[in-house]
């Protein structure tokens, strides 16, 4: 492709972002939208429609960019997508895939499924991987990211970049969850001025309002379970390392995992299975060889010994309510409550996972830009910089204090991160969950998600309550959070979580409780005035 052509197919994406941003269906409109049902649809039902000829791939992407049209800034303006793929690129690989399908082949049940990403994994397909922010705005990366690769090589349509709090969550201790320089402010879609929590914020609701079936965000600590629990969808926060963490823009190798948002149990696994695979660029990366739809069990709850977690409530009073009415719906399906389970040696890794997400930031963001050299970037302390000549347009609510502060590690500190690192491992880890589950002889964990969300405040920032994220987070272990129900018109979210690579007990329990429970509610995509 010469250099002309590169620059004019630069420049047709630079007007698609323009038309979509300000929130025009174009092409979408010249087509009339198929007689189907697509509220809450599963993966499943999409697959059977596609199967029997009531609806082809092609079909499918329209819907979804309509959908994206009418609510992203438009409708509920939520401000959820941050850029979609040419929509003549993406009907090209659905046909592709819909041909696939006339010739008897599909790949798996993500075959002609349209996914979002979070907006800090990397792809090849002229979409920025931006993590928000405008300083990344043209960083185009010349091939996929692992989990990517996979995703297409499983039949997904990878239509566009979900916006996220900016640089996930990691550029300042007053941030509002949500809000980036690239896509602005995040909006709850049970209540738009209500927080979506973050740092995949943009995933998240994308899923909720149905503006997509399936999406991938990422968390460190809480930016996938907060989320999808506040914005009432489920997610899986798989065991650190079954899922590649190369090709996304880091900030601790230590607990960085990618995960699948999904309105239900049962998607969210057949979207993490198509995730799987071992990556030779990923030190952690290993390869999973349990088939995870096998344990979509009805009576996956049955015989289980459940530790209830009360340790990690009492910080909302409504949420503590939904919690303990929901409790007994675990017991209806079998299982067996083991009551007022705590932490023996305590939750006292806070400082620890401090220490070494700060360190740990600087050294991988510094590896990150090295992979991309076309970038003007090489440092923290480049972006730090950079964020300061353009302060007006990327900190207009608030700084960068956390930039600031992992900044300043040093060489001579390594040392010291590495003993942090070992101690918040082995508190989290072996001296807090594995030695949990042990002592009360339970199979897993249950608590609150986190509280109801929040109003939005750009002033002050988020105003979190209470979270049960940090456990598996900082040890590494898989969590799933399920709708629990309702506090007023706001969703909460049940947490399930135990030791390294206990997917499959998290995935029975998780998906006995979701069909024992049926707490998924669709928003109403009503903005309310306050």
């Amino acid at each position: 492709m010469t250099t002309t052509q590169l620059k004019a197919r630069r420049n047709r994406r630079r007007l698609l972002i323009t038309l979509f941003s300000a929130g025009l269906a174009w092409q979408t409109q010249a087509i009339a939208a198929p007689e189907f049902d697509f509220r809450e649809v599963t993966v499943e039902q999409l697959q059977s429609a596609m199967d029997s000829g009531e609806l082809t791939a092609e079909q499918v992407v329209r819907h979804y960019y309509r959908q994206i049209a009418q609510h992203n800034r438009r409708g509920a303006d939520l401000r959820a997508v941050n850029q979609l793929l040419p929509l003549d690129e993406a009907l090209a690989i659905a046909r592709q895939l819909d041909a696939e399908r006339a010739d008897g082949s599909t790949r798996g049940p993500l075959h002609g499924v349209p996914v979002l990403l979070k907006d800090n994994i990397d792809t090849a397909d002229g979409l920025a991987n931006t993590a928000g922010s405008l300083l990344l705005k043209d960083h185009q990366p010349s091939q996929d990211a692992f989990l990517v690769k996979q995703l297409r090589a499983a039949g997904a349509i990878i239509i566009g970049k979900a916006n996220l709090s900016e640089w996930a969550n990691f550029r300042s201790t007053a941030s509002s969850s949500g809000w980036s320089s690239i896509g602005g402010q995040v909006k709850n879609p049970f209540d738009t001025t209500r927080s979506p929590c973050g740092s995949s914020s943009g995933s998240a609701v994308a899923v909720s309002a149905n503006l997509i079936p399936l999406a991938v965000g990422t968390e460190t600590d809480g930016s996938l379970v907060c989320p999808a629990a506040i914005n009432g969808i489920v997610t899986i926060k798989p065991t650190l390392g079954s899922v590649s963490r190369s090709g996304i823009i880091p900030i601790s190798h230590s607990q960085d995992s990618a995960g699948p948002m999904a309105r239900s149990v049962s998607d969210a696994v057949y979207m993490l299975e198509a995730m799987l695979g071992e990556d030779a660029a990923d030190s952690a990366s290993y390869s999973v060889s349990i088939d995870y739809s096998a344990h979509l069990k009805d009576d996956g709850l049955a015989g289980k010994r459940i530790g209830v977690m009360r340790e990690l409530t009492g910080y909302h009073a409504g949420l503590d309510m939904v919690f303990e009415g929901q409790l007994q719906v675990l017991v209806n399906a079998g299982a067996e409550l083991v009551e007022d389970v705590s932490f023996s040696n305590g939750r006292n890794w806070g400082q620890d996972e401090f220490t070494v997400l700060l360190h740990e930031f600087k050294y991988d963001m510094a590896a990150y830009l090295a992979q991309h050299p076309k970038l003007a970037y090489r440092s923290l302390a480049d972006l730090e910089a950079a964020n300061n000549e353009q302060a007006d347009a990327v900190m207009p609510f608030f700084g960068q204090e956390l930039f600031t502060m992992a900044n300043a590690r040093t060489d001579e500190q390594q040392e010291e991160y590495e003993a942090a690192r070992e101690r918040a491992k082995q508190a989290a880890g072996k001296d807090g969950i594995d030695a949990t589950l042990a002592e009360y002889e339970v199979d897993l964990l249950v608590a609150p998600t986190t509280a109801p969300a929040w109003k939005i405040d750009l002033v002050n920032g988020d105003h979190y309550l209470g979270s049960a994220s940090s456990p598996a987070a900082v040890a590494g272990y898989p969590h799933i959070t399920v709708p629990m129900g309702f506090v007023q018109h706001l969703p909460v979210g049940m947490s399930f979580f135990a030791g390294a690579n206990s997917e499959a007990v998290l995935i029975e329990a998780a998906y006995a409780y979701e069909q024992a429970s049926q707490q998924r509610r669709a928003p109403a995509l009503m903005p309310r005035s306050h």
